[in-house]
């Protein structure tokens, strides 16, 4: 059985956790970083918002990004974590071929897992032509028919609003939420979105791409992308952190593990950044996340070194 030993054990390979390992190692500490392969955003074909990486493949974005930690002598290996418990010095992680890694700081940065309404076909388009993020994904789709699906009338609002900077036809599909308040009706109708009622069964897709909104009634609408708007449910990959005890907060997406402006959890030594704590942030703010919790944990074994050599001058004195 092989054991590491390391200042720093970031689980997840994504944006947030490369971001703060190359942090970490450029301020001279020893990173291992634990990636289990299943970044979420994987099936996108690009991204967007990067500055001198837009447009990456986010598949590109991450190799690029394990090499370049690599050259300051990050660890990077690929497995999962099966358990999590306090050492003598900090934390000590196993894997699942059995390997331990033994760390002083803890970072979590593993991410969300998503799932999908049944409606046919919609698992299938992922990321392809059924979307998340117009920021992430409206201007490759502008100018094009768009239908938003709204699992709440709060979020389908909220998008089917929006959307409207990236093209001039957008409808919204209430389906399993009909409750759309007079002032939000008009709102929507002063911006052009059509409302279609009824709950969506399927998808329509020829060619290898979506022509369509089926409604249970068989009607359909020809859109060539739509929105979630709220039909998806990001599920935290926070098991590590629960395990341990953390606290959690209230979002609108369910309970998430709270942290304060660095990372911090409520559990001293354990940070998290990403979409693990905030299911919201893009790719460029889990990178900038990764990069907090970096400053702070350094900030914290610095402060725990200067009064490990205090008190041994102390003893020597």
């Amino acid at each position: 059985m092989t054991k590491q030993t390391c200042d720093v054990a970031i689980v997840g390979g994504g944006a947030a956790g490369l971001n703060a390992a190359l942090v970490l190692a450029q301020a001279r500490r020893s990173v291992v970083v634990i990636d289990a392969g299943e970044p979420r955003n994987a099936p996108a074909g690009h991204l967007r918002g990067f500055l001198t990486r837009d447009g990456a493949a986010p598949t590109d974005l991450l190799a690029l990004g394990r090499a370049e930690v690599e050259q300051f002598g990050v660890v990077v290996t690929d497995g999962a974590v099966t358990g999590a418990a306090r050492s003598a010095d900090g934390f000590e992680l196993t894997l699942d071929d059995g390997r331990t890694v033994n760390a002083r700081r803890l970072l979590v940065a593993t991410g969300i897992a998503d799932t999908f309404p049944d409606i046919e076909g919609f698992a299938e388009r992922w990321a392809k032509d059924v979307l998340h993020c117009p920021y992430c994904h409206g201007y490759e789709v502008r100018d094009q028919p768009l239908g938003v699906i709204a699992e709440t009338a709060f979020f389908g609002i909220h998008q089917a609003l929006m959307l409207r900077q990236w093209s001039d036809d957008v409808v919204l599909f209430t389906h399993t939420d009909e409750n759309i308040e007079p002032a939000d009706r008009e709102k929507l109708a002063a911006m052009n979105v059509r409302i279609v009622s009824g709950k969506v069964a399927g998808l329509v897709v020829e060619d290898d791409e979506l022509t369509g909104v089926r409604l249970a009634d068989g009607t359909v609408t020809p859109r060539r992308a739509v929105f979630v708007g709220g039909a998806i449910t990001p599920v935290p990959r926070d098991r590590i952190l629960r395990d341990f005890g953390a606290e959690t907060t209230d979002t609108p997406f369910g309970p998430f593990v709270a942290v304060d402006a660095t990372g911090a959890t409520s559990i001293p030594g354990v940070w998290a950044a990403g979409n693990v704590v905030d299911p919201k942030s893009q790719v460029i703010v889990s990178a900038s996340a990764g990069y907090q919790a970096a400053v702070a944990i350094n900030m914290d074994l610095i402060e725990e070194e200067v009064g490990r050599a205090v008190e041994a001058g102390r003893i020597l004195g």
